[in-house]
């Protein structure tokens, strides 16, 4: 019996994670809407297990990759990929929004609904944009840590990580500094060991997830409200093009990209947690050959504040409603909604339920009816997985297109450094 299981053990691990991930998502599938809520509690344990083991090893993957990866290159790269990055996550939100409005506008969702019989619903607080920025430096260091405060624990590796960089270029500390770094790079090489063994969990996990899921929502709620859905779908579907248009622009090998974003994407999609995915995300990018020094900062600050699958959801959300009121709308109300939806989608980074947040935030900016987002939260599950799979793909394609913009400015700068010595 123990040689059958060795055997059996042996080819699950043998198998492609890919594959495994994938067959887990449509037993999943099948499982919840044969069992139901019995069988989804009884695996309920091995889902929480997983987001355990996910959560276990943010802390450590973040803070050792970002240090390392600080120390790759030179604190000027980091400014300019800095800026990058923020330009990128703004700009593809912009358009994510606006793309979302589009589909929305063509395809119409929420005609022929009313909001008769539907209760007002408690949306918390939206922090802001100051307050999120503010929020970078954590008052305590351990707290940022016990929180999982992804920005906090960003702010941390960056001080440190630029510290040690600083101290092997000097000539008092050079000796230590390099003793620091060669320290920074085995807990990382650690990390990453640990990392291996809990990507054998992840479809056991996501198996399970997927179960809970479907068993909750059901079939019933998928029709009641399955033209909203299908319309997000569909601007998925179109962000997704843009996504690959700009991997062609830059040109980033299309069929290596999504063979490795596969994993952590369907991932994302089971787990509705771009926070929670971010191991296996690192780890995509490694694959990839990104550099460390890029997707150690740009991928752990996505996973906060980079939210494009939100704000097509935003978009999707606003036409329903105004749908629902038989007010469609116009030119100027779509503009503000892009703009407004924009600054809210960084303004909400890691609020508990921050896509209703960011919702209710731009309804109540453009007079939309804030009652709207109680029938939006019956289908919260089911917009919520592709939303956050689309958050994570949009994370790496940035990180993949800004990787090769610094290859392209390294091959220029080293193609016009011989004739530059000439003419001088």
């Amino acid at each position: 019996m123990s040689t059958l299981l060795t055997s059996l053990w042996r080819g699950y691990c043998a198998t492609s994670l890919i594959l495994r991930v994938s067959i887990a998502l449509v037993l999943g599938v099948v499982v919840g809407l044969v069992g139901g809520p019995v069988v989804a509690e009884w695996l309920a344990p091995l889902g929480e297990l997983l987001m355990r083991l996910l959560k276990f090893i943010i802390l450590p993957i973040v803070l050792f990759t970002l240090m390392s990866g600080v120390n790759q290159g030179a604190a000027g790269s980091l400014g300019r990929v800095g800026r990058k990055v923020f330009v990128y996550y703004l700009a593809t939100s912009a358009l994510a929004i606006a793309v979302g409005l589009a589909v929305a506008t063509l395809l119409a969702p929420g005609e022929g609904m009313s909001l008769q019989g539907v209760d007002a619903i408690s949306v918390p607080d939206n922090p802001g944009i100051l307050s999120v920025v503010l929020g970078i430096v954590p008052n305590n260091m351990v707290a940022a840590f016990a929180e999982q405060d992804l920005l906090g624990i960003i702010f941390v590796a960056l001080v440190f990580g630029l510290a040690v960089m600083k101290m092997r270029q000097s000539d008092s500390q050079a000796a230590l500094g390099e003793r620091l770094h060669g320290l920074i790079e085995a807990l990382n090489a650690a990390t990453l060991r640990v990392m291996d063994g809990i990507l054998h969990v992840v479809p056991i996990g996501v198996f399970a997830i997927v179960v809970g899921t479907v068993a909750d929502q059901g079939l019933a709620t998928l029709l009641s409200l399955g033209d909203m859905v299908v319309v997000l779908y569909l601007a998925l579907g179109a962000q997704l093009l843009v996504y690959l248009g700009l991997l062609k622009g830059f040109g980033v090998p299309v069929g290596a990209f999504f063979r490795e974003a596969r994993t952590p994407t369907a991932t994302a999609f089971a787990t509705q947690s771009s926070s929670g995915t971010l191991p296996l995300t690192l780890d995509a990018a490694s694959r990839l050959g990104l550099p460390r020094s890029i997707y150690g900062f740009s991928l752990p600050l996505g996973a906060t504040l980079n939210m494009d699958g939100a704000a097509i959801r935003i978009a999707i959300s606003a036409v329903f409603a105004a749908n629902v009121m038989g007010a469609p709308l116009d030119w100027l109300s779509m503009l503000q909604i892009v703009v407004v939806g924009t600054l809210i989608s960084v303004g909400t980074a890691g609020v508990p339920g921050a896509g209703i947040v960011m919702i209710a935030t731009v309804f109540s900016q453009v007079g939309l009816p804030i009652e709207a987002v109680a029938l939006l939260t019956a289908i919260d599950a089911l917009v919520g997985m592709g939303c956050t799979a689309l958050n994570v793909t949009g994370d790496l394609v940035g990180t993949a297109v800004i990787g090769r913009s610094e290859e392209r400015r390294a091959a220029s700068q080293a193609a016009g450094a011989p004739g530059q010595a000439r003419h001088r």
